[in-house]
């Protein structure tokens, strides 16, 4: 099942779009300040968002940057202010689209459809270009930044593609936490191994959308992970 996050502090707002949501088959998640969007968005692997840019604690420009600089998940801005400065504002930063209130319920839905239908797309352009590897239905193209699983595309950020990518290169292969985060992040990164974790969580996730019985994304306990084959 599909899954959106919607942010937005007016619980009437959010009602009626988590109806339509859930009516075309989307399970919801609703957040009522920029904080909270945050902390959904890094809690699950949503396939778009819906973000309303007037919100307590950070706003919507605020948290749609920070989303951009790890993801490129669609993103859908919301709000009440029609200035053409705060539209360009919003599409500069990332947004894939811009809502004016009031809006209609079925309109906004009819965007979603097509945000997401040009993502197919895009991806079904740029699929052959760029160094690729496959296993079963994965296919990961490192020249496009793209990964696929059975055509459909999976909106990994550019670190989750790093990251999957070399232990797919490297199959059968136990990394450490440490040596991932030297390859990745370097040897100057001043976080800890635990960004590895929270990669690697946020990567599975996405991945467990779709079936894989040919491969797995392994714990080795006391050591690491490793990308392994399924005999």
């Amino acid at each position: 099942m599909a899954r959106m996050l919607i942010a937005d502090d007016n619980a009437e707002i959010t009602d009626i779009l988590r109806t339509f949501a859930e009516a075309e088959g989307y399970e919801v998640t609703t957040a009522s300040d920029g904080t909270e969007a945050l902390r959904a968005f890094h809690a699950a692997a949503f396939d778009i968002i819906l973000l309303d840019v007037m919100m307590p604690g950070k706003d919507g420009f605020s948290v749609c940057r920070e989303i951009r600089s790890e993801s490129n998940i669609p993103i859908l801005m919301i709000t009440a202010r029609s200035e053409d400065h705060d539209r360009i504002m919003g599409l500069d930063i990332g947004a894939d689209d811009y809502i004016v209130k009031p809006f209609s319920p079925a309109e906004v839905m009819a965007r979603v459809r097509a945000v997401l239908r040009r993502l197919v797309r895009n991806a079904g352009k740029e699929e052959a270009a760029g160094p690729a590897m496959t296993c079963g239905d994965l296919t990961v193209n490192l020249g496009t930044c793209q990964a696929s699983m059975a055509g459909n595309p999976i909106p990994l950020t550019k670190k989750e593609l790093d990251l999957l990518w070399l232990l797919m290169e490297k199959r059968g292969r136990a990394f450490s936490r440490d040596q991932l985060l030297d390859q990745l992040w370097g040897w100057d990164y001043v976080g800890g191994t635990r960004t590895v974790d929270t990669h690697i969580k946020r990567l599975r996730a996405k991945l467990d959308k779709f079936p894989h019985p040919e491969w797995q994304i392994k714990t080795i306990w006391g050591v690491g992970y490793a990308f392994e084959e399924m005999p």
